[in-house]
């Protein structure tokens, strides 16, 4: 089950690299994307137009796919505090499954989905990070998972700041790349508790 939280973030990544080079665009609230840009544009685009089946599939497997992972790790690692990991990493999961079920045409609850599935580790990485201090062998990446929590926030609000929720905005500026940054940063701390508990078992 571990290794739940390494698959998920690998098909998510897979799948928005190869959606976002095939993507002949979208239409979203009577404005005619042409094009799709990873550098301007959200993840959630391509949960529009041609490519939303596949994109919002994604989402939702790879929500499934971290919460079971998180169960997994969290089974591995024995010690109080260890359902509070559970529930703030796994928010992470609910989160990503709303983003696939809600598109960005059902703006407040797809921003909802965002918010738990980046803003969730924020807390849960602090939780994470103090309950793996505490274990042998496992101090140096607590405390890095410690670190990791700050970062996330900066790229959460980084993205919100560059962020602009206008046709005009969404096909210029930087907001795409910043989100991805920040995916990719959250998921990989993902794939990391994976391994460690996956290592653990073996």
């Amino acid at each position: 089950m571990a290794l739940g939280a390494v698959a998920g973030p690998a098909l998510f990544a897979l799948s928005w690299v190869v959606l976002g080079l095939v993507s002949p665009g979208y239409t979203l609230f009577g404005h005619r994307f042409t094009g799709y840009s990873p550098i301007s544009q959200p993840v959630s685009g391509l949960g529009m137009g041609v490519t939303g089946p596949f994109m919002n599939a994604a989402f939702v497997v790879t929500g499934l796919m971290l919460i079971a992972g998180v169960a997994g790790v969290f089974r591995t690692f024995a010690g109080p505090g260890r359902l509070a990991c559970v529930v703030l990493l796994g928010l992470s999961g609910v989160g990503q499954i709303l983003c696939g079920i809600f598109t960005l045409e059902e703006m407040m609850p797809h921003t909802l989905g965002y918010l738990l599935a980046i803003g969730t580790p924020v807390i849960g990485f602090l939780v994470a990070g103090r309950y793996f201090r505490r274990m042998p062998g496992l101090r140096r990446f607590g405390t890095w998972l410690l670190v990791g929590s700050p970062l996330t926030l900066v790229l959460l609000v980084l993205f919100f700041l560059t962020f602009q929720p206008t046709a005009d905005g969404a096909e210029q500026g930087v907001a795409g790349l910043v989100q991805r940054l920040g995916i990719v940063e959250v998921h990989a701390w993902f794939a990391a508790m994976g391994v460690l508990a996956f290592r653990r078992r073996v």
